[in-house]
């Protein structure tokens, strides 16, 4: 009788507990890689253009744009569309590149500014004034000639608040809640002081304006509860050392902007934060990033010899990095900053840490970043897209 063998190798093997052993230690190994990668956000952008895009990563950058060429040429991001103002045309483009709406203007000093979705193109000195979302235009305002626009801003939520020249006074913001009616809802007048700026601070209008103490210009703030037809403000503060350029919002704290400082408010007119630039020269700088400022600073009046600086709503620094190289631009948007150097891009975390950077960027001379971490690159008349 012959023995039957028994291979020993086989025995305790059972497939299904193999395959199960396996995933799990496949589940661990992602789990662990995820974290990694994700721990700081990042991750879950390069998912959303995975999935939006079709595709992670790609070395060069895509033409999507095409417009007029001009010098005046200004840019906004609404979602994935692009506003493009000249002194001769407003015109809106959708995410395949194609122009869906155009109308000519008339204007010698064209600005653009975004927020909430929504963008407002005005004539600095002028009197054409329009809003307009990734739909196409929402309202068009005409200012008397003897009242023209200063300024305009759209906060988080689109509300819009318009500075111009008033007869009889130094100045008046006039405010349009998101409806955006053709009529303001509140409008504030100032007769002792000239009116800068305005920004819709939560339940209030922020104005910015510019008055002298002991013979030096001093900006003040002022806030004017819009629930009510407020005559005074519910609470001020003054800017001390500089001249306000720009206002804004981070993270529930007014933030303004100045040639010395940046400085951070609440809603009761509280200063909760500062960031004093300490002798150097403001050349750059953008409020949109999500928790953080950027601010580019130069040691010398001129030349490319500074530091780019991210600065978090309590005034406190998150990054710092020394700049000895050309800057021609620089984005925030959600975590990320894009700054365009003479010769290649580099996009940075909040806290300056590199992201990615594309070499030989071309004729572009301008960037703007996008919230999930690509981003478009402006030459003369067109516009491409960098996925890091």
């Amino acid at each position: 009788m012959s023995e039957k063998r028994v291979d020993k190798s086989k025995e305790g093997r059972h497939p299904v507990r193999s395959f199960l052993s396996f995933l799990l230690m496949l589940a661990v190994v992602l789990l662990v890689v995820l974290f990694a990668a994700y721990r700081d956000g990042t991750g879950f952008d390069i998912l959303r253009r995975y999935l939006h895009y079709g595709r992670a990563e790609q070395v060069g950058g895509e033409t999507v744009y095409h417009f007029d060429a001009s010098s005046q040429n200004r840019f906004a991001l609404l979602g994935e569309s692009l506003a493009v103002l000249s002194d001769a045309s407003l015109s809106l483009y959708n995410s395949a590149g194609q122009e869906v709406w155009s109308t000519p203007v008339t204007m010698t000093a064209p600005a653009l500014v975004s927020g909430g979705g929504r963008a407002a193109a005005y004539d600095v000195g002028g009197t054409s004034l329009y809003v307009l979302d990734q739909s196409g235009p929402l309202l068009e305002l005409t200012a008397d000639e003897e009242e023209p626009y200063i300024s305009a801003t759209l906060n988080q939520n689109g509300e819009l608040a318009v500075t111009a020249q008033k007869k009889g006074y130094k100045g008046s913001v006039k405010v349009y809640d998101r409806a955006l009616g053709p009529d303001p809802s509140f409008e504030f007048k100032s007769s002792q002081r000239f009116v800068l700026d305005g920004y819709v601070f939560g339940e209030h209008l922020a104005a910015v304006t510019l008055g002298q103490e002991n013979g030096v210009f001093v900006s003040s703030i002022g806030l004017y509860d819009l629930s009510k037809d407020a005559k005074e403000p519910a609470a001020n503060y003054s800017i001390s050392g500089g001249l306000v350029a720009a206002i804004g919002e981070q993270e529930g704290r007014l933030t303004t902007v100045s040639d010395a400082a940046l400085t951070f408010a609440n809603t009761g007119g509280e200063i909760t934060g500062t960031y004093a630039y300490g002798g150097s020269y403001l050349r750059e700088y953008d409020l949109g990033g999500t928790g953080f400022s950027a601010l580019l600073l130069n040691r010398y009046r001129s030349g490319s010899v500074g530091r780019l600086v991210t600065v978090d709503k309590s005034g406190e620094v998150l990054g710092s990095l020394d700049v000895r190289e050309e800057v021609l631009d620089v984005s925030a948007s959600g975590r990320y900053l894009a700054v365009l150097y003479a010769d290649h891009l580099a996009v940075y975390n909040s806290d300056l840490q590199p992201y990615a950077t594309l070499q030989g960027t071309g004729e572009a001379r301008e960037v703007l970043m996008r919230s999930d971490g690509s981003a478009l690159l402006l030459s003369g008349n067109s516009a491409s897209l960098f996925l890091p």
